[in-house]
């Protein structure tokens, strides 16, 4: 993000990191935090999985990943990466022989398992794989699932055990001078973590990969998500990251950018600043961004809209967004077109007019775009 000379309170120092790739996605170095996802259809089911990787891809995720625990899925995984219009993460645990079959189908990325893939040989193998058909590899350290020798060594899982899993795994790779790969050190409890996260980032450069496993159902997991990633990225922490919700996997890209979104890392689609409506209200708070939300999927340029029930904080919130509408009374409220009053407006016809409004400066901002595209692009 570029920093902000004007509001210094703002500016995010993200922490130095190499860059790696996935597929054609950068992660890591300066590239944006990429958003994300997992498929939870069986992989055999190609059909089923396509059609949930191209809607996650629709919603905004950069990466997906998908379970590769067998022969049959291995198969499945060659047709499905053919049709994804986003690099393929697979999902590697138990069976080394599914990491070499996932990089021969053209898996972008493999994830790994330090605690459940095997002994070194086997590793060595996955790498070797990974190598020859330009594959990059994650290693996934997850609390539940540490190596013996290190629970027998802390006693249970802790920060320490998480980041000792992790070097002993980046020292195999780089031993084999092996160095596209990304790490993450995941638990469901956010402090065990958020404090394994920042002791990782402190000990290695490699990109980090963010993420709170098994955080729960859609609202309950969305607030832990929200607490620990956001925290972790506010400190400069996290080059990509996946929120892991009991949900669809739309769902979860949906909360990765907001988090993003809120901390001004990601930009994508509107940007709605509504408030919780109270007595003041003009209309009808909630069921309009209930609506708008609905209606304003489609809009992927960058924006921002106010709706707030009253003149309170309506006019001050209105000032900072490209849209806006703030309930006066008699059944209407004042439409706010780049901070300045455009015109009234019936609360009847408020959300068509809206709609219409962020389509039109969608429209002007990506024609802007366009424009100024070939100056910023570089000579050949």
């Amino acid at each position: 993000m570029s920093l902000n000379a004007v509001r210094p309170w703002r500016n995010i120092y993200r922490r130095k990191s190499r860059q790696i790739h996935v597929g054609n996605v950068p992660v890591g170095g300066d590239a944006p935090i990429a958003v994300q996802t997992m498929t939870n259809t069986l992989t055999t089911d190609i059909p089923a999985t396509i059609g949930q990787v191209q809607a996650a891809a629709e919603a905004g995720a950069d990466i997906v990943r998908i379970s590769v625990p067998d022969q049959d899925s291995s198969r499945a995984l060659k047709e499905i990466v053919r049709e994804s219009p986003v690099p393929i993460v697979a999902d590697i645990h138990f069976h080394y022989k599914r990491g070499i079959e996932a990089a021969e189908a053209g898996a972008a990325c493999l994830r790994i398992n330090p605690g459940n893939i095997g002994d070194e040989t086997r590793v060595k193998e996955v790498i070797k794989a990974a190598r020859d058909h330009n594959c990059s590899i994650r290693i996934g350290v997850n609390a539940g699932s540490l190596e013996k020798h290190l629970l027998e060594k802390y006693a249970e899982p802790c920060p320490e055990a998480m980041v000792e899993s992790g070097l002993d795994h980046i020292k195999i790779l780089q031993d084999n001078d092996f160095h596209e790969f990304k790490i993450s050190c995941k638990a469901s409890d956010v402090f065990l973590s958020a404090a394994a996260y920042q002791a990782l980032a402190d000990v290695t450069d490699a990109p980090i990969h963010l993420g709170i496993t098994e955080a729960g159902g859609l609202v309950s997991g969305t607030i832990k998500s929200a607490i620990g990633l956001g925290n972790l990225l506010w400190m400069g922490i996290g080059d990509t990251i996946r929120v892991s919700l009991s949900a669809d996997p739309v769902e979860e890209v949906k909360v990765g950018y907001e988090i993003l979104k809120s901390l001004g890392l990601r930009h994508r689609g509107v940007n709605i600043i509504s408030c919780p409506s109270c007595a003041r209200q003009g209309f009808d708070v909630i069921k309009t961004v209930e609506a708008l939300e609905h209606r304003l999927e489609h809009i992927k340029t960058p924006m921002s809209l106010s709706i707030i029930g009253c003149v309170v904080n309506g006019p001050g919130e209105a000032l900072m967004t490209d849209v806006g509408f703030t309930g006066g009374g008699a059944g209407s409220g004042m439409v706010y077109l780049a901070g300045k009053t455009s015109h009234k407006m019936s609360n009847e016809g408020m959300i068509d007019e809206i709609v219409a409004q962020v389509e039109k400066k969608a429209a002007e901002l990506e024609a802007q775009a366009a424009e100024e595209a070939p100056a910023t692009e570089p000579a050949e």
